[in-house]
């Protein structure tokens, strides 16, 4: 007799040898003793979770000659032949390889026979959700009006894709993903059975790549006994599966949280030297820093060894929550940007580059901010009266953003970054000081062009500003304006920008006012001169049009 892979020779024939589907198998044996069985079930959920194996015993069950409790004997006739694939009133069909109309039309030809041997002709279709449209219309007017005889049971593992008409015919039961528990206590069993020595670690390894999945459990476990030594270590799976080992995860997370980027990058060529999987390691990295941030919170950790525990609490102690669930959002995005990639290491150590940049960091942070302030200031919330701890508060939390943001002395690699995070701790700074408007008007002016906004920039050059009352700033053009000027410079979306920069050097919601004189014709041709000759100074190709 050929080999048996381990997940077809330890595939459960009874519904007590399920594991974690105990909601749906006490429900089937029940309705098979009570003698209420139903014509069409749906089983849907996961990959392995069992699906295909309840099918099967409750095929075997609802025609088996000597049930007990509602569990088939698999010892008479029947049962044997159903095990052995020899009985033909027990149909397995997939459906992803046959899907048309004519693979469900020999169906609704067969179901008018009575079955040769068994109480019922039994109908599994597998992946049912990749019959065509075709295909379900067919199988529709079978659902409705079946044979007594004939049952049908339909697995999928997306119930969405399924047509509501097929659904509303059908006993829907929702297979749940196993525990890692549970897949632990089936995974010793089947390694005393098999003379197989794992450690604890091991196993907790295998379930916990195993996704729920006991299939992929017991294909994981074969993987690691191939090489003719029956002694499994955790180390030996992570190995196989192409796993990084913790002490790696836990130096890599730890020099993106120091900015080292010389160790990071270190041991990123550690890991890739010894053939890891990059989209694995992202992933333990992942799952790493979720473990942490359950540390944080419970004092608890699951499959990790004294030394790792250890790390891990040093770890946590020296980092904060929000950073980490920062660092998990960077990583998700990681893992999508190298999974689509052709060029995976570099997109994956430039990602990691990025991560120890300490200054893009915080200027993420004062960006975050920066909106928020802005909104604030929109609801118009600072300009009524309110507690004056709020305010404080505000402030303090202002000031806190712009003394973190002096501390930041690493290089972006992005100038205008830099540049962007420099103007915005400025107007945090202004906010916190609560200044007047006209004392760092001219820091605003100077802002409008580093943020190349040259058009604003060269018609408010030379401009005052002077603060009318508690609502309303004026701002005064002493050298003239231009009629071109004056259009740039009423335009509603210009007004917004200058009435939102002036707002948060407030402190509080301000309108804008301009106070334009009466312009002599000579102070016209020299602003448009001064336009042209700051055009021409920035190589930008610019025509003053009246």
């Amino acid at each position: 007799m050929g080999y048996t892979a381990l997940y077809r020779k330890f595939r459960p024939i009874t519904f007590s040898e399920m594991v974690g589907q105990e909601h749906i198998t006490k429900t089937l044996k029940n309705q098979i003793i009570s003698g209420r069985v139903g014509h069409a079930y749906l089983f849907n959920g996961g990959r392995g979770t069992g699906k295909t194996s309840a099918a099967k015993i409750l095929a075997r069950a609802i025609n088996c000659l000597n049930p007990k409790d509602g569990e088939p004997c698999n010892e008479c006739e029947i049962c044997k032949g159903a095990i052995s694939g020899a009985l033909t009133d027990i149909v397995e069909m997939d459906a992803a390889s046959n899907n048309s109309v004519e693979d469900i039309r020999s169906i609704r030809e067969e179901v008018n026979f009575l079955p040769t041997k068994a109480k019922y002709r039994v109908y599994i279709i597998d992946e049912v959700h990749m019959l065509s449209i075709g295909a379900f219309n067919a199988l529709l007017k079978t659902l409705e009006e079946p044979p007594e005889h004939v049952k049908f049971i339909l697995a999928t593992t997306e119930p969405q894709k399924l047509p509501a008409t097929i659904l509303s015919r059908c006993q829907r039961f929702d297979f749940k993903r196993i525990s890692n528990e549970d897949i632990i206590k089936r995974l010793e069993i089947v390694c005393k059975e098999s003379n197989i020595e794992a450690t604890n670690g091991a196993l907790s390894a295998i379930a916990t790549l195993s996704e729920g999945a006991m299939r992929d459990s017991l294909s994981i476990l074969e993987r690691c006994i191939q090489d003719g030594e029956n002694k499994i270590d955790e180390n030996k799976v992570k190995d196989l599966v192409g796993i990084p080992k913790t002490i790696f995860v836990s130096n890599l997370l730890e020099a993106i949280t120091k900015y080292d980027v010389n160790k990071a990058l270190e041991t990123i060529n550690q890991m890739l030297n010894e053939g890891k999987d990059i989209s694995n390691l992202i992933w333990e990295m992942i799952k790493y820093i979720k473990d942490v941030l359950i540390y944080q919170s419970t004092k608890k950790i699951e499959l990790y060894n004294e030394e790792e525990k250890k790390q891990i609490d040093e770890f946590a102690k020296n980092i904060q929550q929000e950073r980490l669930v920062e660092l998990i959002d960077k990583l998700s995005e990681l893992e999508t940007q190298v999974k689509w990639a052709t060029q995976k290491t570099i997109i994956f150590e430039a990602g990691i580059i990025k991560l120890c940049n300490k200054q893009a960091s915080t200027t993420n942070n004062i960006e975050e901010r920066v909106k928020k302030l802005e909104q604030y200031l929109k609801s118009g919330n600072i300009g009524k009266m309110q507690p004056i701890e709020k305010m404080q508060n505000t402030q303090l939390e202002a000031q806190r953003y712009v003394s973190n943001s002096k501390q930041n002395t690493s290089v972006d690699v992005n100038p205008s970054n830099t540049n962007k995070e420099k103007n915005q701790a400025k107007l945090l700074k202004n906010f916190a000081n609560n200044q007047n408007s006209e004392e760092y008007w001219p820091e605003i002016v100077n802002d409008l062009r580093k943020n190349g906004k040259i058009v604003l920039y060269t018609n408010l050059l030379g401009t005052k500003a002077k603060q009318i009352n508690d609502m309303t700033v004026g701002i005064e053009f002493p050298q003239g304006i231009t009629s071109f000027g004056k259009t740039v410079l009423e335009k509603p979306e210009n007004i917004k920008e200058i009435s939102k920069l002036i707002s948060i050097a407030c402190g509080k919601e301000m309108q804008i006012k301009y106070l334009i004189e009466q312009n002599n014709q000579n102070h016209a041709i020299s602003k448009e001169e001064n336009i042209q000759n700051f055009a021409n100074q920035s190589d930008i190709p610019f025509n003053i049009i009246n």
